[in-house]
């Protein structure tokens, strides 16, 4: 259930079109679903202008597969994030119209093309390779939260001639997420360059004292360019919720 899909019950109601029992039978599942295991919360596109997201780690198939089916009224694209492709397997043998990006770890059940509705474009920035998993999350998902999205890779500060090939690109984005491990130095030259709101997302790669990415929290959260917001580490999801929410008209 969206604001669109609501305000057109409410009106068919209003016209006589629809009875009020018809109208409460497809209200039914709001607010949530309960499934015993989990509450389908169908409620909150309603409340933030996205629906709920699932988050596979941790869940067996059989738990992502109901609560999928319990998302997938034809209303909504279904995004499915941190799901291993062992498990993207089993769901996609119940759910068949299923799409896996293993490099992501990001499935989705995608019902029509995501429309465009953020105001400008979002650009996504990753410092190595070996940060394009959680690059690939967030951009991905800001696809799906109807922006328009570009992708900058393997600009790291070590090869910083890199990065300076494509500043048009950096400061024609409304807003930039830049993924980064190792010591995490990129969001703070980025934020340097540009006039836009840059989200730094540490990644969990780098040798030993990085620490599984704490190293590089600490010097985003420490970064000497004003304004450089940032995210937990590997979160590339909560990074492109975050610019969708910053990129609506």
């Amino acid at each position: 259930m969206n604001v669109n899909r609501l305000r057109e019950l409410l009106e068919q109601v209003q016209a006589g079109q629809l009875g009020a029992d018809a109208a409460l039978a497809q209200l039914r599942a709001l607010p949530f679903d309960d499934l015993g295991f989990a509450k389908v919360d169908h409620h909150r596109a309603l409340r933030t202008g996205f629906p709920e997201v699932i988050f596979g780690a941790g869940k067996t198939a059989d738990q992502i597969i109901d609560i999928a089916r319990s998302l997938n009224t034809g209303e909504h694209n279904v995004l499915i994030t941190r799901i291993d492709a062992a498990t993207a397997a089993r769901v996609e043998e119940a759910l068949p119209a299923l799409r896996y990006s293993a490099h992501a770890r990001v499935a989705t059940l995608v019902h029509a093309p995501a429309a465009i509705v953020g105001r400008g474009r979002i650009v996504v920035v990753a410092a190595g390779t070996s940060d394009l998993p959680v690059a690939e999350e967030a951009a991905l998902t800001a696809e799906l939260m109807g922006n328009d999205v570009e992708r900058v890779t393997d600009v790291g500060v070590s090869g910083i001639h890199r990065l300076f090939a494509h500043q048009a690109t950096l400061r024609a984005a409304a807003v930039l997420i830049v993924v980064a491990g190792m010591e995490g130095a990129l969001p703070s030259v980025v934020a340097g360059l540009v006039d836009r709101p840059v989200i730094a997302v540490p990644t969990s790669i780098g040798y030993g004292a990085s620490f599984g990415g704490l190293a590089a929290l600490l010097a985003m959260l420490n970064s000497c360019a004003a304004g450089v917001l940032v995210v937990n580490i590997d979160n590339g999801f909560g990074a492109a919720v975050a610019a969708s929410l910053i990129n609506r008209p």
